[in-house]
């Protein structure tokens, strides 16, 4: 996994004002020194739980500063979930035709990258596109649930980009491959509990250029549809992650790039672009 590059103390003043108001509860991974472990944020300090937040909230006493702390991926799961043609209008500049049922494949959870750290273009000579997604990490196991049930077997949600190789999404009836090189899958920096995601912002930006920018009402298929049509066909466990699809406005990634996925005032989802290979220096 590549090592972060940008400094969370360069973002923390956006965390505590975005932590300290509301109801929602936050949650990660960090790293101090060699030390990793999770934790739920609390205004500019982080409470260190015993175990993984999505098994069981315990805390064991021990708190730290959140600006002395790295930020690394905030959830560890069992499968890695995408769901494509989302958004009407993605649908369109794809130039594909709605399915009348999500459509979902599988991502290689090795893909997954932290808040700050370098996605690396594994074909630099093919189009290579991001696509910012938010994301939902499973909370209880779930199986043949209704769109009504659904909803309690949810953890929370995070910020996700789906990079996608084009060239070979174009040339293989699968999708997995192109989507599942290392470092194609960053999500974080956190994940948000007993929050409403029915209708947030959601959106891109290039080296501070917008490039997507859109509203999750405009899914075609809301959460609850997406963890029931997912959990009739395999048993969903606590920690596994969905990413419920993109807007339009999808790109393609140079070395050299920054992105920032922001949803509403969440803390932004920080990575650099480089070729694989390159030294980032």
């Amino acid at each position: 996994m590549s090592v972060a590059l940008f400094s969370p103390t360069a973002v923390d003043r956006r965390y505590k004002i975005c932590l300290i108001c509301g109801s929602m509860r936050t949650f990660g991974r960090f790293r101090s020194d060699e030390e990793f472990f999770y934790g739920e944020v609390r205004g500019e300090d982080v409470h260190v739980l015993a175990k993984p937040y999505w098994i069981e909230i315990t805390p064991t006493g021990d708190m730290r500063k959140l600006a002395d702390l790295g930020v690394d991926v905030p959830v560890v799961p069992s499968k890695l979930i995408a769901v494509g043609l989302n958004y009407s209008d993605h649908i369109a500049e794809m130039q594909r035709t709605p399915l009348g049922t999500p459509l979902i494949w599988f991502k290689a959870p090795s893909s997954l990258l932290p808040h700050g750290g370098t996605i690396e273009i594994a074909f630099p000579e093919h189009r290579t596109d991001f696509e910012v997604e938010l994301a939902i990490v499973i909370g209880a196991p779930a199986k043949n649930l209704s769109a009504r049930e659904a909803p309690h077997h949810v953890f929370g949600y995070t910020i996700g980009l789906d990079i996608s190789d084009r060239d070979l999404q174009k040339h293989e009836k699968q999708f997995g491959r192109c989507k599942s090189f290392d470092t194609y899958t960053p999500i974080g920096p956190f994940v948000y509990s007993d929050v409403d995601v029915s209708d947030r912002l959601i959106e891109l930006r290039q080296n501070g250029a917008a490039r997507q920018r859109a509203r999750t009402s405009q899914m075609i298929y809301s959460v609850a549809q997406i963890v029931a049509f997912a959990s009739r066909s395999m048993t969903l466990t606590a920690g596994d992650v969905i990413l419920t699809g993109t807007p339009s406005g999808v790109g393609a990634i140079r070395s050299g790039d920054r992105l920032e996925a922001q949803i509403d005032d969440w803390p932004p989802l920080q990575n650099r672009v480089t070729n694989a290979g390159e030294d980032f220096s």
